[in-house]
């Protein structure tokens, strides 16, 4: 049975171990993107001097908006519960834009946009590189190679398992050794198994979930596991559009309204009903309070208010929400570590520069064991021709 996975495990790793390579390091890269930003740019994140009170929400914003051209306009604020941070205010247009704004002086910092590390990292683990057709024509090639790479990585780590897996408790114990005194084969065999078997969950979780955004039939299958069917993209798309016509982009005439007015009325409502949030979300008639807490970091209690008089007419608690919600922010949580705080983040780290890692020791044993057959099967050919030629001498001159 053995003989069968190794060579499963062979077939699936020699061909693909590279790409893997490439996905498990580009993903490791992007776990700690927020820590390295911040630190490399904490001008852009947070304020030069912390007041003692804001500037009200609506003259902070009615500033911002004089910024920014007329086909574009603000859509919501997000606000960190710690008073050093910078406000950050949602655009119109384009897609996901937003600027960092001090909401002592209102000066607007700068945009948020991703550095070319980080979005060289992103479309290497999400696309290797490669870009969609206009249109969403014809097949995305580097998504489908991803996707095949991260779903044939499960069927190449459980076969490392059955592969590797000790029979008594005393050689699994020696099978989580790295030994580096004993050269450098056995270093990187011991890296090999040791180190697949430490990275194994971790490594599983992150292409079981990563999976859901290559194949629409894997995410269906997923989501149907926790009992919720998926929407068609094409109505979550008339959705998000109607969303979008709902806030920010309403037009001309409502804009004239004020539509900040009550956003500081809002925010100090939610503040007060939850002194231990961690970010306060509010754009058009919706506003979103998010938390510390270990889990799902997308989980959010959700409110909904008049935006003629800033009171509240519907509220929808995390634990009141749709199953669909809370599954696509596990999957997210999962995938990128961070559903246990800082410590699951370094953990999904480290097992992501393993993954990495693991095709490339697996190379170096592979040519290892090719060249140990080949100078024992030349070895063999030069015994067995110095036997013949023995049997021969002796035969013709005796």
């Amino acid at each position: 049975m053995k003989k069968i996975f190794r060579k499963i495990h062979l077939w699936l790793s020699v061909p693909f171990g590279l790409v893997i390579t490439l996905i498990c390091f580009s993903g490791a890269m992007l776990v700690f993107e927020n820590e390295v930003n911040e630190w490399s740019r904490p001008d852009l994140y947070y304020v030069e001097t912390v007041k003692e009170s804001s500037l009200p929400m609506d003259k902070l914003l009615e500033k911002v908006a004089t910024t920014l051209p007329d086909s574009v306009s603000v859509t919501g604020v997000s606000i960190s519960s710690d008073p050093g941070r910078a406000y950050q205010v949602s655009l119109s247009k384009p897609r996901r834009a937003s600027l960092y704004v001090d909401q002592y002086t209102g000066e607007v910092k700068g945009k948020s946009e991703r550095s070319g590390f980080f979005m060289f990292m992103f479309r290497m683990h999400r696309w290797l590189l490669d870009s969609m057709n206009p249109g969403n024509e014809g097949i995305f090639w580097g998504k489908m190679i991803v996707g095949v790479s991260t779903l044939l990585l499960v069927f190449v780590l459980i076969s490392g398992i059955v592969i590797w897996w000790p029979r008594t408790r005393k050689a699994l114990k020696n099978s989580l050794k790295i030994t580096a005194t004993k050269g450098w084969r056995r270093f990187w065999y011991d890296l090999h198994v040791a180190g697949g078997m430490y990275a194994l969950i971790f490594l599983l979780a992150m292409a079981l979930t990563g999976l859901t955004w290559s194949f629409p039939w894997y995410r269906m299958a997923f989501y149907k596991i926790f009992g919720v069917e998926v929407q068609q993209r094409v109505a979550q798309g008339h959705e998000q559009k109607s969303d979008v016509q709902k806030g920010g982009t309403k037009p001309a005439s409502h804009q004239k309204k004020k539509p900040f007015a009550y956003w500081q009325e809002v925010y100090d409502k939610l503040s007060r009903q939850n002194p231990e949030y961690k970010q306060i979300s509010i754009s058009s008639g919706t506003a979103s309070v998010s938390f510390n807490r270990f889990g799902n970091q997308r989980a959010s209690d959700r409110y909904s208010f008049n935006t003629d008089n800033g009171e509240f007419t519907e509220t929808s608690l995390y634990q009141h929400q749709d199953k669909s919600g809370k599954i696509r922010g596990w999957i997210y949580s999962i995938h990128v570590g961070n559903w246990g705080g800082m410590f699951t983040r370094i953990l999904a780290f480290i097992a992501a520069l393993i993954g990495a890692a693991l095709p490339l020791t697996g190379y170096y044993l592979w040519i290892k064991n090719s060249k140990r057959c080949r100078n024992e099967l030349n070895c063999a050919v030069l015994t067995h021709s110095i036997a013949e030629y023995c049997v021969t001498y002796l035969f013709l001159y005796n």
